[in-house]
């Protein structure tokens, strides 16, 4: 395969709209509904525009059925534009860590092991930003720790 040749602004418009509409539905978007998306008037702009990205390298289309779209690759580092979580992605991340709280709080036999996951865990919630769920979670921290020390 070819190196890939850089999207235009619109083109990267709609790779980061099909991007995240298979990550919010786990498939891939209609042209129908990237034209409404992205307030075009045209699906026949959408299909220009997608016909490119597949010529260049951004895209593949499966077969010639509806929502058959796929990226060829994750977003590289130059396509993330900010270090701030999105609210889904913060909900994602608060979930798994309260997920592997509730794990060792049910557990009958916790160990030093255990809690070191779970600090490394509250650190990374402060690095990431999310001050507020890292205190949360000290607080429920601090009572495994005590139920081990007891």
């Amino acid at each position: 395969m070819e190196e890939k040749i850089r999207p235009t602004k619109k083109q990267q418009e709609i790779l980061v709209f099909i991007a995240d509409y298979i990550e919010r539905h786990g498939y891939s978007p209609s042209y129908r509904e990237i034209m409404t998306g992205l307030n075009y008037t045209s699906v026949a702009t959408v299909a220009l525009h997608v016909s490119s990205l597949i010529k260049r390298g951004h895209l593949i289309k499966r077969d010639h059925s509806a929502r058959s779209l796929e990226l060829t690759s994750i977003k590289s580092p130059q396509e993330i534009i900010s270090s701030q979580a999105k609210p889904e992605e913060e909900k994602w991340l608060v979930e798994k860590v309260d997920f592997y709280f509730k794990q060792i709080e049910e557990s009958a036999i916790k160990t030093e092991a255990d809690i070191e996951k779970l600090l490394i865990l509250v650190e990374s919630l402060k690095i990431l930003g999310f001050e507020s769920a890292a205190v949360s979670f000290s607080s429920q921290l601090s009572k495994i720790k005590q139920q081990i020390n007891s």
